[in-house]
């Protein structure tokens, strides 16, 4: 057999990244664009101290500069990454921290160390601002894209907070692992999706007797009535509307552990809500 010069041989394909590697990868790349980020926090304006003041919150020392940080951050990533459409700092504060905020009065009944799971959180919201004025309360902080879980790691990690998991993966995959699946004692989510879509996502973490807490605006009544058979099929109940300055607060009750058909397969509960299928 000829000799075959190693100057024409082909290259040895290179070895296929592992999952260890790509997490390296995006941590790496969050890590650059954050080490130049704002060292002082985003002044808060008065129109959100003022509203905050309106919903009851008394703030503890530390916890407003620690929320501006965290703003500062978020806005800061966003001019590499894709974390919101909000690029007004004033803006942000309303519709970032005050409306996340508004999810503290339902929250109150909770005991010290309840479980919270913030399902698609995005770049953090509305989880890591409750993490800070709610350090009594453990969070769970899950969405399906590596590089926004990235970042709501290195800021829990930048403005102090402790109570936190953060974990990647899609809800449909999440609320499947006994690790999760009807574990806590609440479920928050913002701007998942209409309200069947959401409840399926949603409501199989919460143990029977939990409550899933879901952010949204003027068309909540219209999606609830829609959403009525999605709700029966999921064994939770509408407990009540919550109007909040920002928008509403959908409370639904948990009232038996959720069917195992539920939720359906990476998407389908988006591509067809549940009790609409056809």
């Amino acid at each position: 057999m000829p000799h075959r010069s190693s100057a024409t041989s082909e290259p040895a394909p290179a070895p296929e990244p592992t999952g260890d590697q790509c997490d390296r990868d995006v941590a790496a790349f969050v890590a650059e664009i954050l080490a130049d980020a704002p060292k002082e926090p985003l002044p808060a304006p008065i129109e959100f101290l003022a509203g905050a003041e309106g919903l009851g919150i008394a703030f503890e020392p530390g916890e407003v500069e620690r929320l501006g940080r965290f703003l500062a951050l978020l806005l800061h990533a966003n001019t590499r990454m894709n974390l919101t459409a909000i690029k007004d700092p004033a803006q942000a504060w309303q519709r970032h921290i005050l409306d996340s905020l508004t999810l503290m009065a339902p929250l109150a009944e909770l005991p010290q160390g309840a479980g919270v799971v913030d399902i698609g959180t995005g770049g953090g919201v509305p989880g890591i601002p409750l993490a800070i004025v709610r350090p009594d309360l453990r969070f769970t902080l899950l969405d399906a894209t590596a590089k926004k879980t990235a970042f709501v790691r290195a800021a829990l990690d930048m403005v102090g907070v402790q109570q936190a998991t953060v974990v990647t993966a899609r809800a449909e995959q999440a609320a499947r692992d006994t690790q999760h699946r009807d574990t806590y004692d609440a479920a928050i989510a913002r701007a998942v999706g209409p309200m069947a879509t959401v409840a399926e996502l949603v409501t199989p973490f919460v143990k029977p007797g939990g409550v899933a807490l879901l952010i949204k605006g003027e068309k909540a009544g219209e999606e609830l009535e829609s959403a009525k058979a999605a709700l029966h099929l999921l064994l939770c109940a509408h407990a009540g509307t919550i109007e909040t300055p920002t928008g509403r607060i959908v409370v639904l009750e948990k009232l038996r552990a959720t069917p195992k058909s539920y939720p359906r397969g990476n998407g389908e509960p988006k591509r067809k809500p549940l009790g609409r299928e056809r």
